[in-house]
């Protein structure tokens, strides 16, 4: 009944991390809190003296007062008469004592009275200023060497803080760029794991060759592009692409992501940058990828703070860095997003990132190429036919296809074989498009009517009109996305860029076709057409106010698009009244349709029930069967 979404995976690289971009000397001079040595010194001694007055002050004390037993006051009197005592200290409140042959520390409350001393003396007591606590070796141990120890620590930490440079601070790589290097392994990727994308890799190969053979370029006079941006929707593969740079030229590859700039404190980002180029020049020639670079990358307002905020002052680290190093050495700066009209226009510009690659959703053979690609590491029979799975996933990136493959080999194994089959691929396709067969949803008998005379509906309306996509698929089996049924319908053409208006009005009226079925059979309706509403909707809205079919408007565009990569968010252009007509115009382009589609169906009520009454039966039919009884003569 929806048309449903679709869901993302990850390239995942070949390459070994052999290590960190936190072995050089840092950020540099670090950012504006630490660049004074004698700052660091400062705050270490000063935690150094706290730390020896708590040993000194709680932890000794403490311990000594654990080894003292408490007694009573008639308990030393008694000592005394039996003369026992052997050492006393006397103090205003309390009385400490030992016994002749006994190590204990006893302490009792004073009662001072007159003779006391003498009595004590006559006693035999030997008086001491202060009576020593009994402390174990270990801990003696570590009241002498404790200190020493904590400074020795920090008197480390310093120095090697200071030999790398000062940025790194003492509790953390503050100043460090935290990029991971990664080298060519012996699987590394290459372009040939790239597939679908050839425009992007033709664009990106000079690049390699570059790196390769700079001596050809500097024969000339010609400079390497210092900066590629890849732009393109989520999963096409732009990550890959970058790799498969770095494994094509065997350079080493440093890759960060964008947010890892973003620090607490201001300062910090731009010293990771710093220290990510100083890295760089080390290693050279090698290749940078920033990922997600509009996460820094985003165009400056000055708003905040004076245009002095943490993301600016990285930003602007980021653009000297870049026309600061020299192109020469062989240091390419590869970048990713799929936000690129957010980007500041100064990261743009020639000399930072001289070219723009698209990276975009993959055409019919790209999603064959990729297909074969994702399953050349998966068990499969001998008669897999990609085309047809391609054919079935219009709009599907690099991501969601190689989802598609796993999702088969799961369902592989689940049901107890060791090779993938044809009806494994096509049900991963349903699996990505509507989610997995919601079992635990029990339709009654009535509701499963509903649905089937709603996707009967679709479909029926689609099969009646010329220039619309055959049905491949229908199905009333509820699925997790939320779907109770839903009717598939593939070009047999595979591509198709150009849509004609009456190819979209069509589109609108298979849309309504489940709507209009539940109207003529049950004389009212459902919730069940939200989805389609809602896609018919903007449709119509597309065609009004940006495709330039409409009646009053002609070709003038009253909406533009944002975000073309993450949704495609639309922004009016125009007045509230012109809104307002543009409204009127959408609605009844919509109820137009939604007319003809109960015309459509009322015309061929008779093949609806048979339909119909075939789906209830059975769930699932495909498309061959839908037109087989499609094109039955008297059958009811």
């Amino acid at each position: 009944m929806a048309k449903l979404g679709n869901i993302f995976d990850n390239n995942d690289g070949d390459f070994r991390e052999v290590g960190g971009g936190n072995n050089g000397n840092g950020g540099g001079s670090g950012g504006p809190n630490f660049r004074k040595p004698r700052k660091q010194m400062v705050i270490y001694w000063l935690i150094a003296i706290v730390a020896i007055l708590l040993i000194n002050t709680v932890v000794i004390p403490a311990l000594a007062k654990k080894n003292v037993k408490s007694s009573g006051y008639d308990e030393f009197l008694s000592a005394v008469d039996n003369r026992t005592i052997d050492e006393v200290e006397l103090n205003d409140t309390t009385i400490r004592y030992t016994l002749k042959n006994n190590d204990t520390i006893y302490e009792t409350g004073r009662i001072a009275y007159l003779g006391e001393v003498d009595r004590l003396y006559n006693a035999g007591a030997h008086f001491t200023q202060e009576i020593p606590a009994t402390v174990s070796p270990i801990w003696y141990i570590i009241y002498n060497v404790l200190p020493l120890g904590i400074m020795i620590f920090l008197g480390y930490r310093l120095s090697k803080t200071l030999s790398q440079g000062g940025g790194a601070g003492m509790f953390g790589n503050f100043g460090k760029s935290n990029a991971k290097v990664y080298v060519k392994d012996k699987t590394g990727i290459t372009f040939k794991d790239v597939a679908g994308e050839d425009e992007a890799k033709e664009l990106l190969k000079e690049m390699v060759d570059f790196l390769h053979d700079p001596k050809k370029y500097r024969a000339i006079g010609a400079k390497i592009p210092k900066g590629a941006l890849l732009v393109g929707p989520p999963g096409t593969g732009k990550t890959l692409l970058a790799k498969a740079v770095a494994g094509e030229a065997d350079v080493p590859f440093f890759s960060i992501s964008g947010s890892e700039f973003v620090e607490m404190f201001v300062g910090m980002g731009a010293a990771k940058v710093r220290d990510l180029f100083k890295e760089a020049e080390k290693k050279a020639p090698c290749i940078v990828f920033i990922d997600e670079i509009d996460a820094i990358g985003k165009k400056r307002n000055g708003n905040g703070l004076g245009g002095n905020d943490e993301r600016e002052q990285t930003l602007n680290q980021l653009l000297t860095e870049m026309d600061g190093f020299d192109g020469t050495k062989g240091i390419i700066v590869l970048a990713a997003t799929n936000q690129p009209d957010s980007l500041d226009p100064a990261l743009l510009r020639p000399g930072r990132f001289d070219r723009r690659v698209p990276v975009e959703l993959p055409d019919m053979q790209g999603r064959v190429e990729i297909l074969q690609v994702h399953a050349k590491d998966v068990k499969m029979t001998g008669n897999i036919n990609f085309e047809a799975i391609a054919k079935a996933c219009p709009g599907a990136s690099g991501a969601e296809l190689a989802n598609m493959i796993n999702e088969a080999a799961l369902r592989a194994v689940k049901d107890g074989r060791d090779k993938v089959n044809q009806q494994d691929l096509e049900e991963s396709i349903e699996v990505v498009m509507a989610g997995y067969k919601k079992k635990n949803k029990v339709l009654t008998e009535k509701e499963k009517l509903i649905v089937a005379y709603h996707e009967v509906g679709h479909a029926l309306v689609a099969a009646m009109q010329d220039n619309s996509a055959p049905v491949h698929k229908i199905t009333i089996i509820p699925r997790t996305s939320g779907a109770l049924g839903y009717t598939m319908q593939v070009d047999e053409e595979g591509n198709h860029y150009l849509q004609s208006r009456e190819e979209l009005t069509n589109k609108i009226a298979t849309l309504t076709g489940g709507r209009a079925a539940e109207e003529l059979i049950f004389k009212t309706i459902t919730t069940g057409a939200a989805n389609d509403i809602e896609q018919a909707t903007r449709l119509a809205r597309n065609m009004v106010s940006s495709f330039g079919m409409n009646k009053g408007f002609g070709m003038v565009a009253l909406q533009a698009k944002q975000n073309a990569y993450l949704g495609g968010d639309m922004t009016t252009a125009c007045s509230e009244e012109t809104l307002a007509r543009a409204d009127r115009e959408v609605i009844e382009l919509v109820q137009t349709q939604y007319d003809r589609a109960k015309q459509i169906l009322a015309d061929n009520m008779k093949k609806l029930h048979e339909i119909v009454k075939y789906l209830y039966e059975k769930e699932t039919i495909t498309g061959e069967e839908f037109m087989d009884l499609l094109s039955r003569k008297d059958e009811l």
